[in-house]
């Protein structure tokens, strides 16, 4: 089971793990971050080390779930398998060998099934 994440015990934790390299601990805050939950609320003073770490952090992130925009529809719903649950397109080399199979079964003659297996599998 996973833990439930506590958002100020995040940013508390990250608050600790980046202010030991300020270059400037005695420098007066220059944000005031609130973070209100139903776990509860806090609030936390900021220096400028702290903050730019924070929007870097911030902007670098990236969701396990984010595999693109589908080429076909524009949607950013890609499964694992980089199928688009939007459209249905598949996408990346999975789609493509499936696309290209698809094409050649499709344009290869189909056997008549009144004829017996025989006649089928002669040249």
């Amino acid at each position: 089971m996973t833990k439930p994440l506590d958002p100020a015990a995040v940013i508390a934790e990250f608050i600790d793990r980046v202010a030991p390299y300020n270059p400037q601990p005695d420098a007066d805050p220059v944000a005031v971050l609130g973070v209100r939950t139903a776990l509860g609320e806090d609030v936390f003073t900021l220096s400028d080390h702290v903050i730019r770490a924070l929007c870097r952090a911030v902007e670098s992130y990236r969701d396990p779930e984010d595999r693109g925009d589908c080429a076909n529809c524009g949607g950013r719903h890609l499964d694992e398998n980089l199928h688009c649950r939007d459209c249905g397109q598949l996408h990346g080399i999975l789609g493509q060998v499936i696309a290209d199979h698809v094409r050649r079964f499709a344009a290869s003659p189909r056997p008549d099934p009144s004829q017996p297996a025989s006649e089928i599998d002669s040249p």
